[in-house]
Parts: structure tokens; sequence; C-alpha cells
């Protein structure tokens, strides 16, 4: 994995220009006004940006795109990057420029003229976000040195401050894709369980309940799909109290099956490698965890982690059983390969009972048929609160992450009827997703806030977005630090 660069911020110099090495960024409207770093630039490469601006194809460049000049005359720079950007961009704009730099320059050292650009520390974040590869795994033969990025401002302290938590963020969106692209012979439930247990470094409370204490507390629904694996199931918990004392804390709880074979429903043998990202759920849990601690973030907030390995052995679950969870439910269980529900009302229910929350939000990589549904542009929604839900729906457009809320419904409810128990782990094909947020909903106490969030479709992708290459995203991790920084922290 690749640690993520540290962006510095210093003054602004437009005369010392030609002296800058690496990749330089200067900016230009897409209308071809040139700011006064641009200017300067145009001078020393004797006209190049105003022959490049009176270029047929300049018109066309959309909000954000970036033009290279390699080895411009009168400059030291091994490259001139020319920003095509408004004077005034929103958030998500500046965040989706900073991210186009790093993609069209991956790995390199970059000095950004940013001059008195308001939103410059959101095109930082962008650049943080974009900033990230994972190849623990591979035998490099040479060592790349990690890449410089530095932000020109006019006000560059106040710039610094501004980023700040932006970059805890990140950190804590880079640590989410680091725990969904690691390999399951890696990221055991155990070795799960030891990186999270290493953030109390940060300031968080970790606890990690074993086989033994779940059992007494009556997880068998969450025991369940983890017997079959030699790898032992736990349930990591993180507090971080940073609200007043006695406030009840927004509780987040993640599905972290660490590989999914399906069970005795085993799946088919094509895309099984990408059951790696299977906690998906609990990886977005423990990055947003590691954000609002690193933040400092002024609430009370409990991250829940339900830690399993859906394997096949002489010992796993069966189609046709009946299992007891926690509430006291029983389910019978019609496909081994439902798994995620199964861990996640345990741990739901166990959040509600300890931790008393002011709302519960989970999230899971739970259903094939969201993707159907929904692709890989949205996760999906699902909620019993609209104030709780349109929160997160303001939050996750502000963070530029797709969600689209879904409905719930006594009819859906009805498909998860059983003949010889409480209820049945699945209701069949129509309405997969809506049906598994049926089940959960059924875990949640009465007048309890809460949101499904199944991420099966965003969580990981088979091409670049506009924050990350292909691979893990960290989708969430935005989404809900901002909820939290608008709903739930102290003023």
């Amino acid at each position: 994995m690749r640690t993520m660069p540290a962006i510095r911020f210093a003054d602004y110099d437009p005369k010392a220009l030609s002296e800058m090495t690496g990749h330089v960024v200067v900016q230009v409207t897409p209308e071809g006004v040139m700011d006064q770093a641009a200017r300067s630039a145009n001078r020393l490469t004797k006209g190049a940006l105003a022959r490049l601006i009176d270029s047929p194809g300049f018109g066309k460049n959309e909000t954000g795109a970036v033009i290279s000049l390699a080895w411009p005359a009168g400059m030291a720079a091994e490259a001139l990057l020319v920003l095509v950007l408004p004077r005034r961009v929103t958030p998500v704009e500046a965040r989706q420029a900073g991210a186009k730099l790093v993609a069209a320059a991956p790995e390199k050292s970059m000095t950004v003229m940013a001059g008195s650009m308001p939103k410059a520390a959101e095109l930082a974040m962008g650049m943080a976000l974009r900033s990230y590869g994972f190849d623990t795994h591979k035998a490099r033969k040479e060592v790349v040195p990690a890449a410089e990025i530095t932000i020109a401002h006019k006000a560059f302290d106040e710039m610094a401050a501004s980023y700040a938590p932006l970059a805890a963020v990140a950190e804590g969106v880079h640590m989410t894709r680091d725990l969904v692209n690691e390999p399951a012979n890696v990221l055991t439930t155990s070795e799960f369980a030891r990186r999270i247990e290493d953030m109390s470094q940060i300031g968080l409370e970790v606890e990690i309940l074993d086989e033994a204490q779940l059992a007494e507390l009556g997880m068998g629904a969450l025991l369940c799909v983890g017997q079959g694996s030699d790898s032992p199931s736990k349930v990591a918990i993180m507090n971080w109290k940073g609200g007043a004392e006695g406030d009840a804390p927004l509780a987040l709880v993640g599905k972290g099956v660490v590989f999914d074979t399906g069970g005795i429903s085993l799946k088919p043998a094509a895309g099984m490698e990408d059951m790696t990202m299977d906690m998906g759920g609990a990886g977005v849990v423990v990055g947003t965890m590691k954000a609002l601690a690193l933040r400092k973030a002024r609430a009370n907030v409990v991250g829940l982690v339900g830690l399993v390995e859906n394997m096949p052995s002489g010992n796993a679950t069966r189609p046709g059983d009946v299992v007891k969870s926690m509430k006291g439910d029983t389910i019978e269980v019609i496909n081994t390969d439902a798994e995620g529900r199964l861990v996640l009302c345990d741990v739901l229910w166990y959040a509600q009972e300890r931790f008393k929350p002011c709302g519960v939000i989970d999230l899971a990589t739970l259903t094939g048929a969201v993707i159907i549904g929904l692709g890989h542009e949205n996760a999906g929604v699902f909620s019993n609160d609209d104030t709780l839900c349109n929160g997160l729906l303001k939050a996750a457009k502000a963070a530029d992450e797709g969600a689209w809320r879904l409905p719930l419904g006594q009819a859906y409810d009805d498909q998860l009827k059983s003949r010889i128990a409480d209820m049945k782990n699945v209701g069949g094909r129509p309405a997969g997703s809506i049906t598994a947020a049926q089940f959960l909903k059924r875990f949640i106490q009465d007048d309890m806030p809460w949101i499904h969030l199944d991420i099966a479709g965003v969580a990981s992708v088979k091409s670049a977005t506009s924050y990350a290459p292909k691979g893990a995203t960290g989708w969430g991790v935005m989404t809900l630090d901002r909820l939290v920084q608008d709903s739930f922290e102290a003023e």
C-alpha cells in the first residue's frame, strides 16, 4: 500500500516559476483568461500558453481539464500543466480538479500555483484522494520516491488549516481502500481485529469480542455464518467520545465477511476472487472512525463490525437449518450465501441494547440485486426515518458519492415468512435488495432512526472513478463524516 502524500501549503510566488522542478500547475479559465502565474509562465515559454488558448480545440475543454506541456522552454519544470478552471468553483468541482491533476501525472511531484483560489483545500483533498495505489504484494525492483505536492497560495496558512480536517477524512478513505483491497489470506478475521486494535493509538476506545463472548450474548445468527471456517468470528467495537458526556452516540454497523464462498450454497467459480471485498461495509465503518478520531470530531460515535468468514465444511451451516438470533427470533436459513444479514442482525441488536444510540446506520456489500438495480453509480439507501435519511442523502451529494433511496413496505416483508421459524433469511428473487433491508428492519427497535446502505455496487469497481483508481473506492467515508459534521457534532 502506498502512503498518502504529504501535501504542504507554501507562499505564492510566480517569480519563482522558472526555477520550479517537477510538474508545475497554472490556471486558465474556460474562456482563456490566464491568472498571474499563467501569465508568468506564458512569458517564460515565449507565448506557448497563448498559442494553446488560441488553438481550435481549447474551447472544447471541460471544467477541470488538464493539458500537459512537456519540458517547457524557459522553465526547469519537467512539465507545465494547464488546469482549465473557472474562477468560482464548487467544492466538488475543486476536488474533482485536484483528482484530475494527480490522474494526469501519477506519482509525480507537483507544485500547484493556486493564487487566491478559495477552494484550494478541497483541491488538495482531491489530490490526496486520487494519490492512491495498492502495490503491497508486488515485487518492485526499484523504489519510487514519494511524490511531493505543494499548494502555493496567497493565504497558505489559512488554507493549511482548512485542509487539516479534510486530510483526516482522506486518511480514512485510504484505510478503507487498503482493507477492501487486501486478499483474504492476509486480512483474516484476526488480522482485521488486530488492525482495529491498533487504532486505539489515535484515541479510539477499542474492544474485541471473541466467539465465547458472542455465544454468551446469544449471537447465534452471526456465529452460524463463520462456523464452517477455521478463522474465529469476532465483533470489534470502536468508540469515539468527542461529544458531550452522556449524549447518546450515533452507531455505525458494518458487515465484515472477510471472504464469502457462499458456504454450502456455493458461489460460481467465476468472479469468486472478488469476494475479498465482502467486508466492505466494515471497511467503511473503520475508515470513518479513523477520520472522526483524526479530526477530533465533536460527536459521540460508536462503530461496530462483525468479522466472519463464510466457508463450506463439515461443520458449516446447511440450507434448512434454523438458528436463533440475539434478539430471540428464529431464522430459517434458506440460502447460506445470504449470510451478511445474519451477521448484521445480531450486531445491530447488540449495538442498540448496549449503547442506546440516537440512530443506527449499517453498511454492507449485501446483495447482487442492488447492482442490477443501480449499477456501480449509486449505493442503495433504505430507511425508516425521513429526517436521518434526507440528511444522509444531502451529505452524499456534498461528498460527491452516489446514493439513491429505495422503498420499504409490508408486502416485501411478507416475502420473509417461514413455515417453521419466525422468518426466512431470503425472500426470493423479486426485490432482493429490498427484502434484505426488510430482514434487517426486523432487528431495529421501535422508534430507532435507522438507515441501511447496500454498497455492493460501489465498494469496489473495475474502472477508475473520479477519486480512485480501479479497485476499492472507499465509498461512504466522506458521506458519513459529512453527516456527522452536519447533524451530530456540537456547535
